[in-house]
């Protein structure tokens, strides 16, 4: 009689325990960093992006000469900013920009993607950066995608390849 009520007892407080306990909500999802849109959606093969999405900069640096009689030359090395057009995903669109330094791929942002719905912004806040460095240090849309992030990594791959085929890469 005593193992029958110690049993029922513990399987009663078993289940308050269990019921009473509290998982995360989503609103406590992490703010991922603000997307920038640009006001067209996107731009025409070849042209430069939005001078707000990334601004072209340009160094000059002397060249220096081994000959004591030769001028110092000046030469010009210039980043394009390219932005693929945007790719629409069941969960909003992604749009990704590209900065192409003498031929190669210096830096890949992400410039838009879903972040109304507290999961797109828990997702695409772990997602974003880890394809933006992949695809700056691939050069090429021949990454891999996000686990988790599957419609995001779809999104950000075919607005890469439009970047890049705008910046003839």
């Amino acid at each position: 009689m005593k193992r029958a009520a110690l049993a029922i007892v513990s399987t009663v407080a078993s289940l308050v325990l269990l019921l009473s306990f509290k998982t995360h909500s989503q609103s406590a999802a992490v703010t991922p960093p603000a997307a920038v849109s640009t006001a067209s959606g996107g731009t025409s093969a070849g042209s430069v992006s939005n001078p707000s999405t990334a601004a072209r900069s340009k160094t000059s640096r002397k060249a220096k000469s081994t000959s004591a009689s030769a001028r110092a030359k000046t030469s010009t090395v210039t980043s394009h900013t390219y932005v693929g057009n945007a790719a629409d995903t069941r969960y909003g669109p992604v749009q990704v920009a590209v900065t192409v330094r003498s031929g190669k791929v210096t830096a890949v942002k992400a410039v838009d993607y879903p972040t109304s719905d507290p999961r797109d912004a828990q997702i695409n806040t772990y997602a974003i950066p880890q394809l933006d460095s992949e695809a700056t240090a691939a050069g090429s849309a021949s990454i891999d995608m996000v686990s988790g992030a599957t419609f995001t990594s779809e999104g950000y791959l075919q607005s890469l390849q439009s970047a890049l085929d705008k910046a003839g890469v």
